[in-house]
């Protein structure tokens, strides 16, 4: 996994809006606000759907401390699209359908919940890396089991600082 003081890396992902398809490229983002991406394995799970949902409502905390936060999983642009709609996901949804990205934060499992008969490779651990206006990751965390959450206190406080 990517530690913090280390430069992001970059990327260019799809995301669905209304008007259509769009892409979010992560060098033309910074500079304008701290940056909180957070990799979620996959769309409509329960885990997944509860932490998105929590941050759209809690946005105004993230919107007060300066920063953009985006959603990140394998999923298509599409599927995460109808998935933000049905569970009122407000912040925006980058589609890594690739694994490209998770595997450039070093959070890709090699193998995804194998016990259950899944085993599917690239799928995104449940991660979260702040980025400062400079690029810079300041707070970076990546979890093993797919049901614990970021510390958000954690990530907030970080926040605090870097404004």
């Amino acid at each position: 996994m990517i530690t913090t003081g280390t430069k992001a890396p970059d990327f260019t992902l799809s995301t669905a809006t209304a008007e259509g398809p769009k892409q979010v490229t992560l060098s033309a983002e910074i500079g304008k606000k701290n940056i909180l991406l957070l990799f979620v394995p996959m769309a409509f799970t329960g885990v997944c759907t509860t932490e998105l949902c929590e941050i759209s409502k809690g946005i105004g905390a993230y919107d007060s401390l300066d920063c953009t936060v985006y959603g990140i999983s394998g999923d298509n642009p599409f599927a995460q699209q109808a998935w933000a709609q049905k569970e009122a996901i407000t912040i925006p949804l980058l589609s890594d359908y690739e694994h490209a990205v998770a595997k450039a934060y070093g959070i890709a499992y090699e193998s995804f919940l194998p016990q259950i008969g899944l085993g599917m490779g690239g799928v995104a651990k449940r991660s979260a890396f702040l980025i400062d206006r400079a690029g810079i990751i300041q707070y970076a965390e990546s979890n093993e089991d797919p049901k614990q959450l970021p510390d958000f206190a954690k990530i907030q406080a970080k926040l605090a600082e870097l404004k």
